[in-house]
């Protein structure tokens, strides 16, 4: 397996610098301020820091969610099953969640996400106690100003052990020159960039 994952990750770094002939892949060291933040995020995430995770990701990527969400509940087919959508956000309607601020709807919607799961408060702690965050690697698209962050994680339940293996990236963040955010649709979905000449695209 372990064996695997590398090929993987060599593969992913070829790739990248390959491609087309004109982007440039560079490892980094993993003192790079991302390694930090990854873990920070992913430990977050398990410890339910909601507020935390949420103000390091894309606004527009949170936001985009948010309309998302919204317009699925605005589109169910009868009352009943809207107010079935809306139970596990505790709301009175879905005028709430389009008053929030997109890292509020992301706070509420990972609660409404974790409420549904059922999980046993000691099986919770147990994943949290154990929890395990390695950086295997760093990778730099130059041309564009992106960092990929390959990374495993373990930890475990009262029965299982569980490990995964992530891809997260990176953009420069527009209010800190020195800053980082995670952009969690990077690689779920095509970046499109409108060329010289097209008309701009209704959001």
């Amino acid at each position: 397996m372990q064996s695997r994952f590398l090929a993987c990750s060599i593969l992913f770094v070829c790739l990248l610098g390959f491609s087309s002939g004109t982007a440039r892949a560079e490892q980094l060291s993993l003192e790079h301020p991302c390694a930090a933040l990854v873990k920070k995020y992913l430990t977050a995430v398990v410890m339910q820091d909601w507020k935390t995770a949420s103000n390091m990701l894309v606004p527009d990527s949170l936001a985009r969610r948010q309309r998302e969400t919204v317009q699925i509940i605005k589109s169910a087919p009868t009352m009943n099953d809207e107010e079935t959508m809306l139970a596990g956000y505790s709301v009175k309607g879905v005028g709430e969640l389009e008053k929030m601020t997109p890292q509020e709807f992301y706070q509420k919607d990972r609660e409404a996400w974790h409420k549904k799961l059922k999980l046993s408060p000691e099986a919770t702690k147990r994943k949290q106690e154990t929890l395990k965050v390695s950086v295997l690697g760093l990778v730099s698209e130059k041309d564009k100003g992106y960092v990929h962050a390959t990374v495993r994680t373990s930890q475990e339940t009262l029965t299982d052990k569980i490990e995964e293996l992530f891809l997260i990236s990176f953009v420069p963040d527009p209010a800190d020159p020195k800053g980082w955010l995670i952009s969690p649709e990077m690689k779920d979905r095509p970046v499109i960039t409108p060329l010289d000449g097209a008309a701009p695209k209704a959001k």
